[in-house]
Order: C-alpha cells, then sequence, then structure tokens
C-alpha cells in the first residue's frame, strides 16, 4: 500500500472518506480486498494464498510473482 495518483488503468474507490486506487489487473487477481487499520498500521487481505512462506518485504512472498504485491497473509511478518 502506498500513496499514488489514478491512472488510466485503475480502480478507485472512495470508503469513510479514504480513496482507495487499485490496479485493475491486480483487483482482478486478488478480489476480494479487505484494508483493515489495527494498533500497528493499515492489514490488507485478499484472494492471493501466499501460503505462510517467508517475508522478502511487506506485501510479498520474496518471488518475482508481481501478482503478489500489496496483499498479505495471516501468519507473514508484515504487520501481523
Amino acid at each position: 500500500m502506498a500513496l499514488d495518483e489514478s491512472k488510466e488503468n485503475d480502480e478507485t474507490y472512495e470508503v469513510e472518506g479514504y480513496s482507495y486506487i487499485v490496479n485493475k489487473d491486480l483487483l482482478e487477481k486478488a478480489s476480494p480486498i479487505k484494508v483493515d487499520f489495527s494498533n500497528y498500521g493499515f492489514r490488507l487481505d485478499c484472494a492471493i494464498d501466499f501460503g505462510s512462506g517467508g517475508c522478502g518485504g511487506c506485501g510479498s512472498t520474496g518471488t518475482d510473482d508481481s501478482s503478489s504485491a500489496g496483499c498479505e497473509t495471516e501468519g507473514s511478518c508484515c504487520g501481523n
């Protein structure tokens, strides 16, 4: 999750005063995407299953699979 400006290939959602911009290709692969706020910051959950893999950085499985960008799974080291 990062600050960004909407581009032609993005969907924009307004929820409780926040604007969420999601790349259409990622949205197709990751839907549904859920954003929660916790004591540690924002937490993203999505339909992409990363298993219990290690941590290659927040929202990443540590591989070159760009479809994994921006989603976390239970048990990852990022925000859980």
